[in-house]
């Protein structure tokens, strides 16, 4: 098992030199966020992290969850882990002051939160989630609501899931059929939830469940779901826990990879029904469950990036160690020596850092979205949050399969045998692609909701943008990086505009064959531009003797790498778009 060293010198380049910390600080409600406060809070979490939690990974792997006498068993390498982190703050970064959090910006908090996922993804999880419903509560509950959940809620005393999916119903929530019967002043839950990640447990005092069901008047299909909060156990008039509610796990899956993560088949009113109480308006449950998440998606894309760094740092201590084969003059020689496994690690460094960039970015335009109040500048922010989404989702996850693939790959043989934590590294991430809305759901929305909606304007917009990256990039020196770029740029406008062209709407397997495609297109090209971003901060950085010159150097090397071995991949990607649904839709169903 290796050691977990959290890539301090990275996160804080990006925040610093990239993304502009110090801008998002002076918004109104971050001044806390001063460079020593950011670097301090930075320095401790890599500390925590990798000494607290970054070892239980592989033996919470080996020993699972499971469900025994009506009790969920969690794995005994994580006990008293949780404790520890709510004891040390860590859930409530930026929650709301109102409710005890600490109020900092996103963009901190998602460095930290990468940390987490790296030590342990399985096991964040579900403080990921209890965020989630932090946000869905914060955005659309009552104020009594409000007043009774969130402070437990925010310091992570209590936790929280999110139920959408059925047993007939995975991704299609139409066919949602959870019963919810109003009663006086709450309702009464019947049916089931299955792949309820952290679905039940015993590290909190209580277990705040979102719940998507029908009242008995409701409309077909999506516009008759409802959102209810169904507490694992009633709350009594003092706040405290009291008798149990009627939902029950019935059963812990048995999956491929993060199997210390109890994911629950949740059963709701075995016993005459749940109690749960309705969340704004009946039949707006889907927008409000979309808050929560479209924050998860986000959180699942930073987990693609978390993962791929523990790939990453495992697959370069093998290398370094592992002596096989020859150099010249027939020295035997640590295989991190032979080209071949440069060439993998290089792709896995240069992919987790594009990743890395690419998802923080993100979580920087957030910061603007909840801060600024003129209008126009909110809605600039919230529009490129909403196009990023699908890109950081559906790009950051498939570049954490590649990678921890590849990770496997440097190990050879023994990276196949579990004991080295090489294949945990692949499971655990092969769920990433899967929930919180398919990748093939992720290149949906960006086609049809993210380009469609505005004919390409925001995605434009962001293109526009990265041109001026090139730009600076080849003013700096850096014409590899600005040629691909551009290149890539207009790639992106090309595969934009054969879905835009007049009279295509009519034709629906154009841009869905082609979605995929497009997603992975654009992902690696924004990608990419961060990463352009980068190489243009570092040479600046060593035009002015700031900053570490060897890791300035190596941030451009990584860049060129990326610009070389990756962007490359986009030609391929418009070609296929540009083939059109032909081939994809031309065999007989009967064919297959």
């Amino acid at each position: 098992m290796t050691v977990y060293n959290a890539p301090v010198d990275d996160m804080k380049f990006l925040l610093n030199n990239v993304l502009d910390m110090e801008s998002i600080a002076q918004l109104p409600g971050y001044e806390e966020a001063t460079p020593d406060m950011v670097d301090a809070i930075i320095e401790e979490a890599a500390r925590f992290f990798g000494e607290v939690l970054a070892p239980t990974n592989q033996p919470a792997d080996s020993q699972g969850s499971r469900l025994e006498g009506g009790k969920v068993i969690t794995a005994p390498a994580l006990d008293g882990i949780y404790q520890q982190i709510v004891e040390a703050g860590w859930p409530g970064l930026t929650g709301d002051v109102n409710y005890g959090g600490q109020g900092l910006p996103a963009l901190l908090a998602v460095a930290v939160d990468e940390m987490s996922q790296s030590a342990n993804m399985a096991f964040s999880l579900c403080p990921m989630l209890t965020k989630g419903v932090v946000t869905a509560l914060s955005l659309y509950g009552s104020d009594e609501q409000k007043q009774t959940y969130l402070n437990n809620l925010v310091s992570g005393t209590w936790a929280g899931t999110m139920n959408l999916t059925e047993p007939q119903a995975g991704s299609d929530l139409a066919a949602v059929r959870t019963k919810a019967v109003p009663t006086g002043d709450h309702y009464l839950l019947s049916g089931q939830k299955i792949f309820i990640t952290w679905g039940d447990h015993d590290y909190t005092d209580n277990i705040i469940h979102l719940v998507l069901a029908r009242t008995p008047d409701a409309p077909e299909g999506v516009k008759g779901i409802s959102l209810f909060v169904v507490p694992k156990f009633m709350i009594n008039e003092d706040g405290s826990a009291g008798e149990r509610n009627d939902v029950h796990c019935v059963g812990v899956e048995h999956k491929l990879g993060i199997h210390a993560s109890p994911t629950c088949s949740l059963s709701f009113g075995d016993n005459g029904g749940a109690v749960g109480y309705l969340v704004g308006e009946e039949n707006q449950g889907l927008v409000y469950m979309f808050a929560m998440m479209n924050e998860a998606r986000l959180a699942v894309g930073l987990q693609g990036v978390s993962i791929s760094e523990r790939a990453y740092q495992q697959a370069v201590a093998f290398a370094k160690d592992r002596v096989q084969g020859s150099v010249p003059g027939n020295k035997k020689a640590a295989i991190i020596h032979h080209p071949d496994v440069r060439r993998m690690l290089m792709l896995m460094r240069s992919l987790t850092e594009a990743g890395r960039a690419l998802a923080y970015l993100s979580f920087a335009h957030e910061d603007y979205v909840h801060k600024l109040e003129d209008e126009e500048q909110t809605a600039y922010h919230q529009r490129r949050v909403d196009l990023l989404t699908p890109l950081v989702k559906g790009w950051c996850t498939e570049i954490g399969m590649e990678v921890t693939s590849l990770g496997v790959q440097v190990h050879g043989g023994m990276g196949f045998v579990e004991e080295t934590g090489a294949a945990q590294h692949m499971r655990d991430a092969r769920i990433l692609p899967i929930y919180e809305g398919t990748n093939g759901i992720q290149a949906l929305d960006l086609v049809g909701r993210k380009l469609a909606r505005d004919k390409g304007q925001s995605a434009m917009e962001l293109l526009g943008e990265l041109k001026q990256v090139a730009d600076d990039a080849r003013t700096a020196g850096l014409e590899v990086i600005a040629d691909s770029l551009t290149s890539s740029l207009a790639a992106c406008q090309e595969a934009a505009q054969t879905l835009l062209v007049p009279g295509s709407d009519g034709d629906w397997t154009t841009p869905t064959s082609a979605a995929y495609n497009i997603l992975m297109l654009m992902g690696a090209t924004v990608a990419g531009g961060m990463l352009a971003k980068s190489a243009v901060a570092a040479v600046n950085l060593n035009v002015a003797g700031e900053g570490n010159t060897r890791f300035n150097n190596n941030k451009v090397i990584t860049a060129k790498f990326f610009a070389q071995h990756v962007m490359s991949r986009n030609t391929g990607y418009l070609e296929a778009v540009k083939a059109g649904p032909e081939t994809v839709m031309g065999l007989e169903v009967e064919d297959f």
